[in-house]
């Protein structure tokens, strides 16, 4: 009888730890899918909350536009990527900056005149030039890897807005891809009025161009999320649109990329020269609440130090 009771109490506490193992992975998994939504609604909702793109993923230790890249993002807790996109031979979205193949992966030739399958024999390259494993993922492929955990901004995609949005149909991730609009609002409206009404969108204006106050004012008529703002050089007339911008209710969200998309505030300023105030500093001072970045992870730290980065419930 000892035996048995001993056997007994062993198999319930068994049980139990399954239970409890199965419903913590229950919870993992639900609070996977709501991430997403909790990014949104902190984008939209929380003026303090500064919402990180990663610019092509974390390419700094993965090949850019990668499932890697994408997966490390997710990981670190960036709140976005940003990929880009290129349409195969046979129609496949794939992800890639550049139209070739050559500078990415260690195969040749543009991507237009080359089937999936003709693609899928590549490799990626790293940020060093080194070949990896990885091969060239589909849009489909970053959109199921992605849903339900983080933000997407799609740059690059544009002549393939609509076939964009079928896939985001399919997979179910419509309410988490930012389209990026080059173009007038006009133009967008003429090429894709139906579709344009169904997503969130995100242009670009360069604040230096000519024409920056008039498209402006243009896309504030249709309040989109925010308005990715370029700028080369900072001036008073760069400031006052940046106050109309943030004045009308609309976020602004700028690049740290590179110098000549910021008046010289970048991300290798704040991490090469230790500037950290001279670069991220000075775009949260100009009321940005997203910021596009190559350096996510030193970029989210300086962020939880200011409080720029608590997510509200």
């Amino acid at each position: 009888g000892y035996i048995m009771g001993f056997s007994d109490n062993t198999a319930m506490k068994k049980t139990n730890l399954l239970t409890l193992f199965l419903l913590a992975c229950f919870c993992m998994h639900l609070w996977a899918q709501d991430r997403a939504e909790l990014l949104r609604r902190n984008m939209y909702n929380n003026p303090k909350y500064v919402t990180v793109i990663a610019h092509r993923g974390d390419w700094r230790n993965h090949p850019e536009n990668s499932l890697a890249a994408f997966q490390s993002c997710i990981d670190m807790g960036a709140d976005m990527i940003e990929l880009d996109l290129q349409k195969t031979k046979d129609g496949v979205l794939v992800l890639m900056h550049d139209n070739t193949l050559n500078r990415c992966s260690n195969g040749n030739g543009k991507i237009s005149d080359l089937t999936y399958a003709e693609i899928q024999q590549y490799h990626l390259r790293s940020g060093h030039g080194v070949v990896t494993r990885n091969k060239i993922p589909t849009l489909e492929e970053a959109l199921t890897l992605c849903k339900g955990k983080i933000l997407i901004n799609v740059d690059k995609g544009y002549d393939y807005f609509k076939d964009i949005y079928a896939l985001l149909e399919k997979t179910g991730t419509t309410n988490q891809v930012v389209f990026n609009l080059g173009k007038s609002l006009q133009t967008v409206k003429e090429e894709n009025g139906d579709v344009l009404e169904k997503v969130i969108y995100m242009p670009t204006v360069s604040l230096n161009s000519k024409g920056a106050e008039q498209a402006i004012d243009e896309w504030l008529t249709i309040k989109p999320v925010a308005i990715e703002c370029c700028i080369s050089e900072y001036t008073p007339e760069v400031k006052r649109l940046l106050d109309k911008i943030k004045k009308a209710g609309c976020k602004v969200c700028i690049n740290s990329l590179w110098a000549s998309l910021n008046a010289g505030h970048d991300d290798d300023r704040a991490v090469e020269e230790n500037d950290i105030q001279g670069s991220w500093g000075w775009i949260l001072e100009q009321g940005a609440t997203l910021i596009q970045t190559d350096r996510p992870a030193q970029l989210m730290e300086y962020l939880k130090q200011s409080k720029r980065h608590k997510l509200k419930k």
